[in-house]
């Protein structure tokens, strides 16, 4: 494989040398075990000649505001999920799904110059698993009567919200697909995940899901979290967690400015090995989209967090949100510093 002179301003990962983890990874690093959240010194031993690109979220927010406007000019129902992903509601569309899919990924292309993968399908669940099936630029639909010979072959952690962690704890029941689960006794699931998401698991493996794109209702919150590939003490694994918390920080005030809001409510969510879950928030007096203030009000709440055990989840939330246009008083700065993850 031979390389363009752009790469010779970047280093390989096997020199780097930090905390940090990695926002994204070509299809190339995946393959390789190279995922979002990973430790960047974890990928630097599963893709030692990979480039370290650095991140550009003015260009990322740039090229997301693009991208939903294109979209919109063709379906203007849209529920935003963050900077890089929506649900379109294609119901007042009659005829073939999949040429307003086409007119959709021509104008993404045409404003952007990027490609854009599509999943069309009953429901989000399906719908977001379609989207998954075919990239890069795929389309991709997934019809009900598609569930019992596409998706339930399927590995169970293709379900969005099915972690590395939960699909270990399936992989020791005997359960490996998206099948397996569907045939899964119910109350064995209940014992070891909890009656609720257990439901919710079961469900999702038949393909069922009543959300309805949420287009017009009013963004209440921003959040990201990360399912850790392991669990993760506060104290023997602070560093790593730091660098966790520091990226989720940063997307999740990517996320804030490609909206143009604002919050003033930051929260943090926690889920202990044994699966219980734990938030804090912190109520600001000005509303807040900068990382570097967003992370320090992120210590203040877990300051008042139990950190004896090892944990499997991290989350960041924003929540009370005001539009840029509306905040008449900038917002103060926080101190900032190391982020500690002692009691």
């Amino acid at each position: 494989m031979t390389w363009g002179p752009w790469c010779m301003q970047f280093a390989r990962l096997r020199d780097y040398r930090g905390r940090g983890v990695v926002t994204t990874a070509t299809y190339e690093a995946r393959a390789l075990g190279v995922h979002s959240g990973v430790g960047l010194m974890t990928a630097a031993r599963l893709a030692a000649d990979a480039f370290l690109l650095p991140a550009d979220f003015i260009a990322y927010r740039h090229y997301s505001e693009q991208f939903k406007m294109a979209v919109a000019s063709i379906a203007p129902q849209i529920e935003d999920r963050g900077i890089d992903e929506i649900y379109i509601d294609l119901k007042a569309f009659r005829g073939d799904p999949t040429r307003t899919a086409r007119s959709i990924k021509e104008a993404v292309h045409t404003a952007t110059g990027l490609s854009c993968s599509i999943g069309i399908a009953s429901n989000k669940l399906l719908a977001k698993i379609a989207s998954e099936l075919d990239k890069p630029d795929g389309l991709t639909v997934v019809s009900p009567a598609d569930l019992i010979a596409r998706i339930w072959p399927m590995k169970a952690f293709k379900i969005n919200g099915i972690g590395p962690k939960s699909a270990k704890r399936l992989e020791y029941l005997g359960i490996h697909t998206i099948g397996d689960l569907a045939m899964a006794d119910l109350g064995l699931l209940q014992t070891h995940f909890g009656r609720n998401y257990a439901a919710w698991m079961h469900a999702a493996a038949h393909g069922r899901d009543d959300r309805p794109v949420v287009t017009e209702a009013e963004r209440k919150s921003v959040s990201r979290e990360t399912t850790f590939e392991r669990d993760l003490h506060p104290r023997q694994d602070r560093a790593d967690l730091t660098a966790i918390l520091v990226a989720l920080c940063d997307r999740v005030a990517a996320d804030l400015q490609a909206l143009g809001v604002r919050g003033r409510t930051v929260g943090i969510k926690l889920r202990y090995e044994d699966f219980r879950t734990l938030t804090r928030d912190h109520t600001l007096r000005e509303p807040l989209d900068d990382p570097a203030d967003l992370l320090a009000a992120s210590r203040e709440c877990l300051r008042r967090a139990p950190l004896n055990r090892p944990l499997r989840l991290l989350g960041v939330r924003v929540g009370t949100l005001v539009q840029v246009g509306e905040i008449t008083e900038d917002p103060g700065p926080w101190a900032q510093g190391e982020l500690v993850f002692d009691e």
